[in-house]
This record gives structure tokens, C-alpha cells and sequence, in this order.
């Protein structure tokens, strides 16, 4: 039997638009997303990536859709044609998840390259990528879910934002950024235009991916890598996240069961966040 507590789960005719959508993250929220029966915009630079992502969740869905769209979360015309085109397609957009971003290794310190030597282009591009492509395609779908009265904002953050890493500079102040602008959008929309328009973002905490399965681990034999057995004891759950980690915090963010909810950054992290070393 449906209760309102099942009901909030099924996104059924709801639409939900993923920057990064092509990434390893952003294609597991968009995967979760279609099974509850979503229609979700697959938005990244890499076109055929998205396209991909996109057709690998239309032929095992039996519910939501997924569509491709090419986009540059830092050129406004990009973002509003892409946002434009889903809105035509799906009718309204009632999610968004800002989920582009990324490092460069110049903007990252080694013992070639020490802090006071980034490259100043690097810095911006980090920062710009980070925080304006979080900001500018919340300007876009802030717009039209202040027509509508209603909808979701969710940025994906970082454990960086909470407790720096040592290296990367740029990206752990950009990510604390994104916290601060997800609290003061989250006031904003709802002071300004409806109480029903919400704004939180996810913190993610160390998730062994292909992408980062190497720093953490020792490509000869898979052991823990210096670096990975460090996170490790100050994580007290003792094991690192995967991208299926972060499914059921996204589902509640975004769905009518967390209607109370704005203005938070949720670490999924297995404790790294809250424990002292002690």
C-alpha cells in the first residue's frame, strides 16, 4: 500500500538536470534518479560522454528518461540553452544538482612545485569551475523555480570544504565556498521568493573511485597508499565511500521528505568529519 512516506520517493513526472551528469557521480545520481522514475538532463562539456550515460539509463529504465545535453557551466548563453532545451522537453525542471567541478594539477602543491609558485591561471581556473559553475546555473534554474514557486537546488560539495587537504589549495577553499553561497542561496530563495524553493548540498567524504583508486591505493598490488592509510585512521568507519554512498542522502534532499530542510551541507564521509584524530 502507498503511504505519503513511499509516495515521496517516486519522482515520477519530476525532472531533475545534473551538471557533471557524465561524471562517475553525477551518472550514478542520474541512474538512481530514472529508477524512481525521473526524467533527468544528462548536462556535461563532454557531449558524447553524456550521451552515453544517457542511453546506458534509457535502455535499462522502464520509467524515467534520461536526455544529453551539451553544456559550459562557466558561459551563461551555454547554460541558459541547455536549461532552455530540457525545460521544453521535460515541461518544467524541478531539481537541480551542481555537480561540475573538478582539480588541476597546476593549481595543486608537490615538491616541484611549491604554494608560492601556483600558477595564478590555475587558481582561477579552480575556482571558476568550482564555484562560478555552481553560482551561474543557480542563477538559471533559481529564475525559472521562482516562477514555478517551488524546487530543488543541490550542490555537490566536498570533505575539502570541511577539513582542507594538504595539496590543494584552490579546491578546498573553492568547495568552502560552495558552502557559503548553498546557506545564503537557501535564505534567499526562500525570503525573497517562495519558502518551497530549497537549497543543501552534499559534502562527500573519500570515495574509491577509478578516478582516485590509485592515490589511495597501490597500483602493484592494491594495498593501502600512504595517503590512503591516513584517511583511513581518521575515518571511523573504517572503509572507504562509493558513489552508491551517496544515493539515499540525494533521494532525500531532493524529495518532499526533507520539505523542512534548507540551507544544510550534509558530510556522507563515515565520520571523517567529526572525528578529532583522538
Amino acid at each position: 500500500m502507498s503511504t505519503k512516506y513511499s509516495e515521496a520517493y517516486d519522482f515520477k513526472g519530476r525532472s531533475v538536470l545534473i551538471t557533471g551528469g557524465a561524471g562517475v557521480l553525477g551518472a550514478e545520481m542520474a541512474r538512481a534518479l530514472a529508477e524512481c522514475g525521473a526524467n533527468v538532463g544528462i548536462l556535461d562539456l563532454n557531449f558524447e560522454r553524456a550521451t552515453q550515460v544517457a542511453s546506458q539509463i534509457n535502455a535499462g529504465s522502464k520509467t524515467g528518461k534520461a536526455v544529453p545535453y551539451q553544456i559550459n557551466v562557466l558561459q551563461m548563453d551555454s547554460i541558459k540553452s541547455a536549461f532552455e532545451a530540457a525545460r521544453q522537453e521535460f515541461g518544467r525542471i524541478d531539481g537541480l544538482i551542481n555537480g561540475a567541478g573538478g582539480n588541476k594539477p597546476a593549481a595543486t602543491t608537490s615538491p616541484e612545485s611549491s604554494f608560492f609558485d601556483l600558477d595564478p591561471d590555475a587558481l582561477r581556473w579552480v575556482f571558476d569551475l568550482n564555484l562560478m559553475g555552481t553560482i551561474l546555473p543557480s542563477q538559471v534554474a533559481g529564475r525559472i523555480m521562482a516562477i514555478q514557486k517551488k524546487g530543488v537546488i543541490l550542490n555537490i560539495s566536498s570533505m575539502n570544504a570541511i577539513r582542507p587537504l594538504t595539496r590543494i589549495p584552490a579546491y578546498s577553499a573553492a568547495k568552502a565556498g560552495v558552502n557559503n553561497f548553498t546557506q545564503w542561496l537557501a535564505v534567499h530563495m526562500a525570503q525573497e521568493y517562495s519558502p518551497e524553493i530549497r537549497v543543501n548540498a552534499l559534502a562527500p567524504g573519500f570515495l574509491l573511485t577509478e578516478q582516485n583508486r590509485f592515490l589511495l591505493t597501490r597500483e602493484s598490488d592494491g594495498s593501502l597508499s600512504e595517503r590512503g592509510n591516513k584517511i583511513l585512521s581518521l575515518t571511523p568507519m573504517k572503509r572507504f565511500g562509493n558513489p552508491e554512498d551517496l544515493i539515499g542522502p540525494m533521494l532525500w534532499l531532493l524529495s518532499p521528505a526533507s520539505a523542512f530542510v534548507t540551507g544544510t551541507v550534509i558530510p556522507v564521509d563515515g565520520g571523517f568529519a567529526a572525528y578529532s584524530g583522538v
